[in-house]
C-alpha cells in the first residue's frame, strides 16, 4: 500500500513511504523523531548531508567501503595471536554475528520509518529507544569517537602505502612517514568538500572493486611466495610465547577481527536511502558481505599459510625481506595503488559523522546549501577537521594497536551490543522466544569481551610503549 505524507498548510505530497503527517512539537527533533518529508523539520546536518536520495544498490557501496578497508591487511597478523582454529572461527562467528546484528539494527529503522518517524543517525536511535542521557553522553561520543579514530587512521594507512610506493624505487630516500601522511592528508582535504554522504556513491562503487582487487593482489601475492624459494624455511603455526602472553593475544586477536567487521554508522548509510527503506538495506548488506567473504578469508588464510607466525603487523610488511621486494615491483606498486586510493574513500565515508556534526553546528537550514552562508564555513570547519586528524596521525603511527584499542572499546559495543538492545526493548519479543535468549546472549557476552578484549589491548600498548615515538618513521 502506497502512502503520502502532506506537509502544513496545504503543501503538496512530498513523500510517498510515510503515513500521514504528524504534528512534530519543537521537541520532537530533540527525541530523535524525524520526518524526512517535511524540511522544515530537519537540522542542517539531516538536511545537507544526511540527503535520503539513493539506491540499495548505493547502500551496499557505502556498507562494502566503510566495512572491507586496510584492516583486513591486519586479519593475517590475528591469525598469529589465535592460531589456525581460534582464528578461522572468529573470523566466521564474527560475520555471522555482524551480519545478523546490522540487519536488526536496520529492522528497527524501519519499523521507526513505517510510523512515520524516521531515524536517520544513530544517536537518534538511542535518544529515543534508551533516553537522550544515553544518546549524549555515551552512544553520540563513542561514534563519533569511532568514526574520527578511522579519519585519523585514514592518513596513517594511506601514508604506509605511498612509502611503501616511494621505497620500492627510492629504498634509501629522505623522505619520511610524515610526509607521505600530510600528502594523504591533502587529497583527503578535498575530498572532504564533496556535500552529502550521497554524493560518495560514485567514489564507493569505485572502491569496491579496488576492495576486489587488492584482496586478490594480496592472496595470490601470499600463495606465490609461500611457493616459492623465498618461502620461510621454518614456518610455524603455533602461538608464541608464554602461556599469558597466549591469552592475552587471544583477545587481542579478537579485538582486530571486531574491528574489522565494524561499521559504526548504519543508521547513517541507511538515511542516504530513498523512501520506502523496507527491505533495501538487506540487499544492501548482502552485496557488501559478498564482499567481506571474498576478501577477509581469502587474504587471511592464504597469508597465515605462507608466513605462519611470522606475520607481521600488515602482511605488505612480509613482501619485503630487508628492503629486497619478494614480488615483481609492478604487482607491489598495483596493490598499493589500489589500496592508496581505497584508503582515501574510506576516510572520506567515517568523516560524514563529523560533517553532520559540523554541518548541524554551523550551517543555516533556512539558506541555500550552497549559499555563501553555508559554504564558508562549511569549508572552513571541514578543512579543520581533517587538519587536526592528519597531524595526530603523523603523531602517532602506531596502527595495529590503536586499531585493538578500537575493537575493545567501541566496536563492539556498538556493533555487537546496542543492535541486540535496540530490538528487544522495541519490538519486545517474549522471553519464551529463540530471538529474545539469542540477543541478550551475543550481548552478554560481548560485554565481557569488550572488558577483556580492552585489558589486553591496553596491555599491548604498554609492552609497545617502549618503541613509541611522536612523529616515528614507522
Amino acid at each position: 500500500m502506497t502512502l503520502t505524507n502532506t506537509s502544513r498548510k496545504g503543501m503538496e505530497p512530498t513523500y510517498n513511504s510515510m503515513k500521514e503527517e504528524q504534528v512534530t512539537s519543537p521537541s520532537d527533533n530533540e527525541k530523535g523523531f524525524v520526518n524526512p518529508s517535511n524540511p522544515l523539520q530537519l537540522d542542517a546536518g539531516a538536511l545537507f548531508v544526511l540527503k535520503s536520495q539513493g539506491s540499495w544498490w548505493h547502500s551496499g557501496y557505502h556498507l562494502t567501503t566503510s566495512i572491507v578497508g586496510p584492516v583486513v591487511l591486519t586479519l593475517p597478523f590475528s591469525f598469529t595471536l589465535m592460531g589456525w582454529v581460534g582464528g578461522v572461527v572468529w573470523l566466521t562467528l564474527a560475520a555471522l554475528t555482524t551480519f545478523y546484528s546490522y540487519n536488526l539494527l536496520s529492522a528497527v529503522l524501519e519499523h521507526h520509518a513505517h510510523l512515520g518517524s524516521r531515524h536517520l543517525r544513530f544517536r537518534d536511535m538511542a535518544r529515543h529507544i534508551l533516553g537522550p542521557r544515553w544518546a549524549k553522553f555515551y552512544v553520540g561520543p563513542l561514534q563519533f569517537a569511532i568514526c574520527f579514530g578511522a579519519v585519523i587512521i585514514g592518513p596513517l594507512v594511506g601514508g604506509l602505502s605511498l612509502k611503501y610506493i616511494y621505497l620500492l624505487y627510492n629504498p634509501h630516500g629522505p623522505m619520511k612517514l610524515y610526509h607521505f601522511i600530510t600528502i594523504c592528508g591533502s587529497i583527503t582535504l578535498v575530498l572532504a568538500q564533496l556535500p552529502s554522504f550521497h554524493s560518495l556513491r560514485h567514489i564507493n562503487l569505485i572502491s569496491l572493486f579496488l576492495c576486489l582487487s587488492y584482496g586478490t593482489c594480496i592472496t595470490v601475492g601470499s600463495i606465490y611466495i609461500g611457493h616459492s624459494k623465498n618461502a620461510p624455511t621454518s614456518r610455524s603455526y603455533s602461538l608464541k610465547g608464554h602461556e599469558i602472553d597466549q591469552i592475552f593475544g587471544l583477545f587481542n586477536g579478537i579485538s582486530i577481527i571486531s574491528t574489522a567487521y565494524a561499521c559504526g554508522i548504519i543508521p547513517e548509510i541507511q538515511a542516504t536511502i530513498a523512501a520506502p527503506v523496507k527491505g533495501k538495506m538487506f540487499k544492501g548488506l548482502c552485496i557488501c558481505y559478498f564482499v567481506i567473504v571474498t576478501t577477509f578469508f581469502s587474504v587471511s588464510i592464504s597469508g597465515y599459510w605462507a608466513f605462519g607466525n611470522k606475520i607481521q603487523g600488515t602482511i605488505l610488511s612480509n613482501f619485503m625481506d630487508e628492503m629486497k621486494p619478494l614480488l615483481p615491483t609492478w604487482f607491489l606498486l598495483m596493490t598499493n595503488l589500489f589500496i592508496l586510493l581505497q584508503t582515501l574513500a574510506v576516510t572520506v565515508v567515517y568523516l560524514q559523522p563529523t560533517n553532520e556534526l559540523l554541518e548541524n553546528a554551523f550551517a543555516d537550514p533556512k539558506k541555500g546549501e550552497f549559499s555563501v552562508r553555508n559554504v564558508v564555513p562549511r569549508l572552513l570547519s571541514r578543512s579543520l577537521s581533517v587538519i587536526i586528524a592528519t597531524v595526530l596521525a603523523a603523531m602517532l603511527p602506531f596502527f595495529g594497536d590503536i586499531l585493538a584499542i578500537f575493537g575493545a572499546f567501541g566496536c563492539i559495543p556498538l556493533d555487537f551490543i546496542l543492535p541486540m538492545v535496540f530490538y528487544n526493548l522495541t519490538f519486545k519479543p517474549s522471553k519464551t522466544t529463540l530471538i529474545f535468549w539469542l540477543n541478550t546472549f551475543i550481548a552478554a557476552a560481548s560485554s565481557v569481551l569488550v572488558g577483556i578484549g580492552a585489558i589486553a589491548s591496553v596491555r599491548q600498548i604498554i609492552l609497545d610503549a617502549k618503541t613509541y615515538r611522536l612523529f616515528a618513521d614507522v
